[in-house]
């Protein structure tokens, strides 16, 4: 049992997908810094100056009635909330997330067909017969000479 499973810890797909895994997390950190720290603050200063991690509609209040500071504070006093700034910041990174893998699938598709190797050019004359063909012609012109 002990072989079986250190076999398939070192085959090759395991190990890939233990990297892929690794790396993806850490792009994955990447990723939410860029939405977070970056494009959604220029994006809300743009629209004059909106939190997009605070947009949120109380649906009930909870134990201190509102207004609330922000969704922390609506949260922590039991409000029921529809955070729709946060699904808006969630969204952002699923469009770059997603841009991000398609160029980088784009960029492998690229480097696999320029390692492809070249198609032989079309030749202007057909190619010749198989030897089972040329044997049977024989044997079909032979008869009708008799």
């Amino acid at each position: 049992m002990l072989n079986e499973f250190k076999t398939f810890m070192l085959r090759g797909n395991v190990i890939d997908l233990a990297v892929g895994v690794i790396i993806g997390a850490a792009f994955g950190k990447i990723v939410d810094s860029l939405v977070n720290d970056m494009l959604m603050p220029v994006l809300g200063l743009i629209l004059g100056r909106i939190d997009f991690a605070n947009l949120y509609l109380v649906l009930a209040e909870g134990k201190v009635a509102g207004p609330h500071a922000s969704l922390d504070a609506a949260r922590k006093a039991g409000a029921a909330v529809f955070a729709y700034g946060a699904f808006l910041n969630a969204l952002v990174y699923f469009l770059i997330m997603g841009f991000a893998i398609f160029m980088l699938v784009r960029g492998i598709n690229r480097l696999v067909a320029l390692n492809a190797a070249p198609a032989a050019p079309a030749s202007t004359e057909p190619a010749a017969p198989p030897e089972d063909v040329v044997l049977l012609r024989e044997i079909r012109d032979a008869l009708r000479a008799r």
